[in-house]
């Protein structure tokens, strides 16, 4: 196993996960009866500070349905985790009009490069445009003052 378990830390993810569940109004126990699954899911919500409550919760209420998705989300989430500890492998996220990314994409793909390395490669193009265009202004500038 790549990435350390945090029994306490994973106890309040799941919670905050099922609660998230409970809230869209999903059922996330094992049991059809309405009145049932309500008690059960306001025997949850009390259980927040409590991770091993919290885990005999899971193992005995929990929806066969979603053990797997559980187990899924716990892993991702345990990953990113981990991954934002260090600056190299911390990801970043921004929101792209569906026409950038689609002009972004292409123009990756014809320089063979990651989305990444293209804005990357674009940034530098515009720092050193704008760095030649100070120093030609510049030289105009000194030329013009010879010139006099």
């Amino acid at each position: 196993m790549k990435y350390q378990k945090l029994e306490n830390q994973e106890a309040n993810w799941k919670w905050v996960y099922l609660v998230k569940k409970i809230r869209n109004n999903e059922n996330i126990t094992r049991y059809q009866e309405k009145s049932l699954q309500d008690e059960k899911e306001t025997e949850l919500l009390q259980l927040q500070n409590y991770p091993a409550l919290i885990e005999n919760w899971i193992t005995q209420h929990l929806s066969q349905a979603l053990v797997v998705k559980l187990d899924q989300a716990i892993r991702a989430r345990r990953k990113r985790f981990f991954n934002a500890e260090k600056r190299a492998t911390k990801k970043k996220s921004i929101d792209l009009d569906y026409a950038v990314w689609s002009r972004l994409s292409k123009h990756s793909r014809k320089m063979h490069m990651t989305l990444s390395e293209t804005i990357m490669h674009m940034i530098d193009e515009a720092e050193n445009k704008a760095l030649y265009a100070s120093q030609m202004h510049l030289m105009k500038k000194n030329l013009k003052e010879l010139l006099e």
